[in-house]
């Protein structure tokens, strides 16, 4: 993937959506969440509006979210996510440490150098690192009418539902030992898709004029409910940790 950490009106436009993200953003799957939890403590970093720390904390863990944004640390707190306001390569831990290690969509943002300087830092020895996302699809005959309202309105985007140009890189120096899958599935109005499409940084990068004919274009070419075919991936991995 391009290195996306250093697009920072990208990276840092989510705050103005904040309350659509929470609302349009899907949830990860709860089989993936089983998986991941365990006993101990959980940092979330860039833990946006709180999806992923409010699954950890409901299979008994105790999580701590890093986010960048005051706007999306509102929202996660207001939810009962103990959350500290910070980019989170300048995050200062005050000498904590947890067990589990968790980013859920985000590790795009963060600069994978000074990330890692921070992961080696903070996850006891024996710790989780993981990092999921989610992917959603629609089916062909949607994305082609799909398909015309970006010409029509974005060509430079690249149109939502659709798998992206890119595939995460597995991060340097951590041992992965295996990527998981979860497929799910749901039915979307088309107003949500829209304030989905909306949530995305090159979608929020658009001239307000433009996008709001884009989100309208897209639900009129949608005309009613869709069906997403989704599926959440994580990689799950132990640090390897360097000789002293």
């Amino acid at each position: 993937m391009p290195e996306l950490h250093l697009e920072r009106d990208r990276a840092e436009s989510f705050g103005s959506v904040a309350l659509s993200y929470e609302r349009y953003r899907p949830d990860l799957p709860a089989a993936l969440l089983d998986d991941l939890a365990t006993t101990g403590d959980a940092l979330d970093i860039a833990t946006g509006t709180g999806k992923l720390a409010r699954g950890l904390m409901a299979r008994g863990m105790r999580v701590l979210g890093v986010e960048l944004d005051a706007r999306m640390a509102e929202v996660a707190a207001a939810s009962g996510v103990a959350v500290e306001v910070a980019r989170f390569e300048d995050w200062d831990d005050a000498g904590r440490r947890f067990d589990l290690l968790a980013c859920g969509d985000a590790w795009h943002w963060i600069d994978p150098v000074r990330g890692l300087e921070v992961v080696r830092r903070v996850l006891r020895p024996g710790g989780v690192f993981a990092r999921s996302w989610n992917v959603q699809l629609l089916d062909d005959a949607v994305m082609a009418r799909l398909d015309v309202a970006y010409r029509a309105h974005a060509p430079s985007l690249h149109p939502q539902g659709r798998l992206p140009p890119g595939a995460p890189a597995a991060p340097p120096a951590i041992g992965v030992e295996e990527t998981r899958s979860y497929p799910w599935q749901r039915v979307v109005t088309a107003d949500a898709w829209a304030g989905f499409c909306n949530t995305t940084s090159d979608h929020q990068r658009l001239p307000a004029e433009r996008r709001a004919a884009l989100l309208a274009a897209i639900r009129d070419a949608l005309g009613g409910p869709v069906t997403v075919y989704g599926e959440a991936k994580v990689w799950i991995a132990r640090f390897l940790h360097e000789p002293r």
